[in-house]
């Protein structure tokens, strides 16, 4: 069972595919229960990740709805193996909320992120003092030890691109660049860090520009996941002022990836994006100076 008996994005992912492959061979629970000897409300704890499946039973269920697909079988099968391993973020589960721990492993899982930041710059980009800055500005007091773990979990997150681990794109609205909302020296070392780490073949930063109109206005901040070879989107979480909150049903998935499409689309392209970035970032070394 997930730790506390709380369904963790991973035993959730799989019971999800489960009931799809269940629901596309046209059996009901109790029919898949006999196929792995248990009852049906092991197969409905299963399919609402309240449990994780064992290897066996999963391989037993694809076969009985005929899934064939080795790279479907075989990542089904690797959720199940490592659905109630410990990631290292839960060092810090103490001072983490449920809904970041889940974000922190659909990280930790996917292949592709994709991010829309109207507002600040994303974790996966701050430096430690702008994260330290926009932490501790929170709705909620938290106490300079709990702030400075927050930024060590948000520098530990940052390793899963910078070892190349994931494709990362991140749209980011023209006054996310423009307009600081951390000191100057902050936003500058924040801008330039933008800069070097765009240069990494697996990272892409776009700039939408005000001249988008109202389409930075659309939506808040989110983020989408996959988690194969091909960018599909399979989970999308998104902002709120108590945390975040994960979507997985298909309607949503589609919505927001359409969403993605429409501000990769009207943004900036990568070069002419490092362009207004350089351009920000002499005007503030100017004004400084």
């Amino acid at each position: 069972m997930p730790a506390g008996g709380r369904p963790t994005v991973r035993s959730r992912r799989l019971g999800t595919a489960l009931r799809q492959y269940r629901l596309a061979a046209k059996l009901d629970q109790p029919q898949a229960a006999e196929v792995i000897a248990a009852s049906q409300a092991r197969i409905s704890r299963v399919e609402s990740g309240h449990v994780t499946a064992r290897v066996i039973e999963v391989r037993l269920l694809l076969d009985a709805y005929g899934v064939v697909d080795p790279e479907v079988r075989r990542k089904l099968e690797e959720l199940a193996k490592h659905s109630k391993n410990r990631g290292w973020w839960l060092e810090h589960a103490a001072h983490l909320r449920p809904d970041y721990v889940d974000h922190i492993a659909l990280e930790d899982d996917a292949t592709y992120i994709r991010e829309w930041q109207p507002v600040v710059v994303p974790g996966l980009l701050q430096t430690p003092a702008y994260a330290e800055a926009v932490t501790a500005a929170g709705p909620d007091y938290v106490a300079p030890d709990v702030v400075a773990q927050l930024v060590t979990v948000r520098e530990s997150r940052q390793a899963k691109i910078g070892e190349g681990g994931a494709s990362y794109t991140a749209i980011l609205w023209e006054s996310v660049i423009t307009h600081p909302l951390v000191s100057v020296e902050t936003h500058r070392e924040q801008l330039a860090a933008i800069l070097e780490i765009g240069k990494r073949k697996n990272v892409t930063v776009q700039v939408l520009p005000f001249s988008a109109g109202l389409l930075g206005a659309v939506t808040s901040a989110f983020s989408t996941f996959s988690f194969d070879l091909e960018p599909a989107v399979e989970a999308v979480t998104l902002e709120n002022l108590r945390g975040a909150s994960v979507l997985e049903n298909p309607e949503d998935l589609t919505a927001y990836a359409n969403m993605y499409d429409l501000l990769r689309s009207a943004a900036l392209a990568p070069d002419a994006s490092a362009k207004l970035i350089r351009g920000v970032l002499r005007t503030l070394k100017e004004d400084s100076s």
